[in-house]
């Protein structure tokens, strides 16, 4: 069983994030880059299926040289080799532009079984991404996934998605398939010393857009179906005021300004 697992490097939760002079997305250049939390949860459902019924894993991401680290990081894990989708033309690229890109690797590398990615990422947090390769390549997908069963012989899969509500639902795809994995639905393993030893050896492979064949208005920002204005980070509006006296003319001070200032009363 052939998994390809997709990987999106996103800034180091513990950075301090700091808006471009152009205001249309924050100061990279100098930032720790770590794979977004979904996708970690994705990576283990791969390996324990891989675990469980054989075949290889296989990370793939798009973007700088920040990328490397984070697939070597997946081989450090336990993936068996890693794409590296590199091109300064893949800058600037939405999840339409991204999807595309990672749509046509998979068709290049082949033979996949499975594509599982995280459900959103620490990013955007949009959770399109996955959805739009399942169009790009025709085959079935399900979103929010919280359980898989994998039948090879049948080329077939049991997904459960969580919904609203509490209620799960439990559907059935045809292989391949593409799946965006919830958060929780697993463990995420750590990599260890042996694993990172490991993957020093692993087949790291970059591929271009030529490599992919795709034209320069399929790609990057000239692919993207959006522009971004700008970013600015939200404005703190609530205060706290704190009203002292007797609890009973505490509590008068409150009616009073809920029925003169808030006007909720």
């Amino acid at each position: 069983m052939k998994v390809i697992s997709c990987i999106k490097p996103v800034p180091d939760p513990a950075s301090r994030l700091i808006i471009n002079e152009a205001k249309t997305w924050i100061k990279d250049q100098e930032l720790t880059f770590v794979a977004s939390e979904a996708d970690n949860y994705a990576l283990e459902e791969a390996l324990r299926l891989k675990e469980k019924h054989g075949g290889e894993v296989v990370v793939l991401s798009l973007g700088g040289e920040e990328v490397a680290r984070v697939l070597r990081s997946g081989l450090a894990m336990g993936a068996d080799r890693a794409i590296h989708l590199l091109d300064p033309k893949f800058k600037g690229s939405d999840e339409f532009a991204a999807a595309a890109a990672l749509a046509r690797a998979l068709q290049k590398d082949g033979s996949a079984d499975l594509v599982p990615a995280g459900v959103q990422s620490d990013g955007l947090g949009t959770g399109m991404t996955g959805t739009m390769m399942a169009e790009f390549l025709g085959w079935a997908h399900a979103t929010v996934v919280v359980g898989v069963e994998v039948q090879p012989d049948n080329k077939s899969l049991r997904a459960q998605r969580e919904l609203e509500g509490g209620i799960n639902e439990t559907v059935e795809l045809t292989l391949p398939a593409v799946l965006t994995i919830q958060f929780g639905i697993n463990h995420p393993r750590y990599a260890s010393l042996k694993g990172i030893m490991a993957a020093k050896k692993k087949e790291f492979k970059a591929w271009s857009a030529a490599d992919l064949e795709l034209p320069d208005n399929a790609i990057g920002r000239a692919g993207a179906t959006y522009d971004v204005t700008e970013v600015l980070f939200p404005e703190r509006k609530s205060r706290v005021e704190i009203i002292s006296g007797t609890p009973e003319e505490a509590a008068a001070n409150l009616v009073e300004k809920l029925r003169k200032e808030a006007k909720v009363i």
